[in-house]
């Protein structure tokens, strides 16, 4: 069995770790007590100062370290590294995104898993002790007809450039645990949402669009659903997966296993904002999943897992923070 350390000693190294859910954990184990190394390179998928903001009060933590590099690049790499050995790494660096990913599919796979293979490699030329947690995507479950997205299901027919990159991501994880030892538990994360959400996703852009009075596209009929978790459930799951008793290697679904349709969520941020939205219906998207649902047996029973957190009341934080967000830029 393999097992990370449990105290608040632990050096942690995250990827990613400027951006939404990135940020959000560090966050955390800043608080426990967790010296903290993170590798992002602040691209230009949306810009950068939202993620500047994000780690704004990290960089007043002693225990905390921004090294600003590319997971492709091995000079990067090796500048992450010295600061090693890490007890746990969290990789969440990524091109993200189903649509964008359509569009420049080699930049998906360039990042997504030469990237992810090239941290492997590092991790295991630095002596093979840590723990891996990578962060994978409900996307790699590709279309299904109505039932629950289990851990066993097959994920051989991706949607999308995105979703075969990060069942790829998958794969290379599974190949270094066989091959070398690693240790591996790759978390499916389904569409988390809450403050600091990328602007690109649809929380966040059919809020912006219905408080600007501005028409919001919808794919389909509106009937479409996305099993909604928010940001500080899904960080517990990962804190949990730092830890739990790990048997070698793992994948766990990270979800709240209660779907909501795509009206539904537009209404709720009606509800929330207190205004009405423009709606223009188009056909249903290339590479968009007409649903997701996680089944989070298996996480509510090795991790403990228990999301608490109502998609309604999630999104009253998130507009909370969105118009705070708003007035601070206002003012200037």
């Amino acid at each position: 069995m393999s097992t990370a350390k449990a105290s608040t000693t632990r050096k942690v190294l995250v990827t990613g770790g400027a951006g939404f859910i990135g940020s959000h954990l560090v966050d955390r184990l800043l608080c426990q007590g967790d010296t903290t190394v993170v590798l992002d390179n602040f691209n230009a998928f949306y810009p950068s100062q939202v993620k500047r903001r994000n780690i704004q009060e990290h960089l007043k933590h002693s225990r905390y370290m921004l090294v600003e590099g590319d997971l492709r690049n091995q000079h990067d790499l090796e500048k992450v590294f010295a600061h090693g050995p890490f007890d746990v790494v969290v990789h969440l660096a990524a091109m993200a995104g189903v649509r964008p990913s359509m569009q420049q599919p080699a930049l998906y796979m360039d990042v997504n898993v030469t990237g992810t293979q090239n941290l492997i490699d590092n991790l295991l030329a630095n002596g093979n002790q840590s723990r891996l947690v990578f962060g994978s995507s409900s996307s790699v479950y590709g279309e299904r007809s109505g039932e629950t997205f289990l851990e066993t299901d097959l994920v051989d027919r991706p949607l999308s450039p995105y979703a075969a990159s990060k069942a790829a991501g998958e794969l290379l994880c599974y190949s270094a645990h066989h091959t070398r030892g690693l240790s591996v538990v790759c978390l499916r994360f389904f569409t988390v949402f809450g403050p600091r959400q990328r602007p690109d996703l649809a929380i966040h852009k059919f809020c912006q669009l219905i408080d600007q009075s501005k028409p919001i596209d919808v794919f389909g009929d509106g009937t479409s659903k996305r099993d909604y978790t928010f940001i500080d459930d899904i960080v517990s799951g990962i804190q949990q997966a730092m830890k739990y008793n790990l048997p070698g290697y793992d994948i766990i679904n990270l979800g709240r296993s209660q779907p909501i349709v795509l009206m539904d969520m537009i209404h709720c941020l009606e509800q929330a904002l207190g205004k009405q939205s423009k709606l223009v219906y188009k056909p249903f998207a290339v590479g968009d999943m007409p649903y997701t649902y996680a089944s989070i047996e298996k996480a509510q029973k090795v991790l403990g897992y228990n999301p608490t957190i109502s998609f309604e009341t999630g999104v009253q934080q998130f507009v909370s923070w969105y118009l705070n967000e708003k007035a601070c830029a206002n003012v200037s």
